[in-house]
């Protein structure tokens, strides 16, 4: 792959542009060079605790400046997608305030009792406890599906990873014996959608860089798009064959690309 052929670049955010409040190596060589030579930019993020507008503003506090509208968070994916495929649904969120705020900007519903909702929005919730899991799964008994905002089952941090929603959405998937009917987050066929959508770039001429196989990694390719395995987060070299997920591309840092 040459990469003066490429025409958007996809860049995941933790553990691949910043580990908790510092850019990591590289990242501001790369985002001067797409600027020299006019390359589209997304960054493309399974946090569910950001805002788009939220990721902006600590993007630009990086020194980082790009268009709210070149960020995608799982929030914001999560509020995308009831919009297209469930405008009429009432939601009952597990989560913090980033996926209200998200359902709210697209006028979607929210209930904060558990038998009202259609569909239950699982996200990362680091306040959860006992109670929110027993409302949870009440939700779910009573006939809501269970959407999760991303596959995560834990977090890159700078002192190592904190547990992330998949873990807290197999919790609710256990206790209420009904499986999780949708994950929207990063490989999921609609985040690629948007990705091209929003990008109009043929998927061959877009990279997709991250530092997971199973999410960031195995988007580019159920799309088609190239793919670099960056490994300043959670996967390490040895991880590539145990999961038999390859990358186009493997780098130890942005300064290699």
């Amino acid at each position: 792959m040459n990469i003066d052929d490429i025409q958007a670049f996809c860049f995941d955010l933790d553990g691949t542009i910043y580990l908790g409040h510092e850019l990591l190596p590289g990242v501001k060589e790369m985002m001067e060079w797409m600027n020299v030579h006019n390359k589209k930019t997304l960054f493309i993020t399974n946090s569910s605790t950001q805002t788009r507008a939220e990721c902006h503003e600590k993007l630009k506090l990086l020194g980082i400046h790009t268009k709210i509208d070149n960020i995608f968070t799982s929030a914001y994916m999560s509020a995308l997608y009831f919009s297209s495929k469930y405008p009429d649904a009432t939601v009952y969120i597990v989560g913090e305030k980033a996926l209200e705020s998200e359902l709210k900007q697209l006028s979607l519903k929210i209930t904060k009792a558990p038998l009202e909702a259609s569909h239950i929005l699982v996200g990362l919730d680091r306040s959860f406890t006992y109670e929110t899991l027993n409302e949870a799964v009440k939700a779910v008994r009573g006939g809501a599906d269970l959407i999760v905002t991303n596959p995560d089952p834990i977090c890159p941090v700078p002192d190592g990873f904190i547990l992330d929603t998949l873990a807290i959405a197999r919790a609710i998937e256990v206790a209420s014996e009904k499986e999780i009917y949708e994950i929207i987050g990063k490989p999921s066929t609609f985040y690629g959608e948007q990705i091209l959508e929003q990008l109009k770039v043929d998927p061959s001429r877009c990279l997709v860089i991250g530092d997971r196989l199973e999410t960031d990694i195995l988007l580019g390719k159920n799309k088609q798009m190239p793919t670099c395995l960056v490994l300043t987060g959670v996967t390490k070299q040895e991880d590539i064959q145990n999961k038999n997920i390859q990358p186009d591309i493997i780098i130890e840092n942005l300064k290699m690309l």
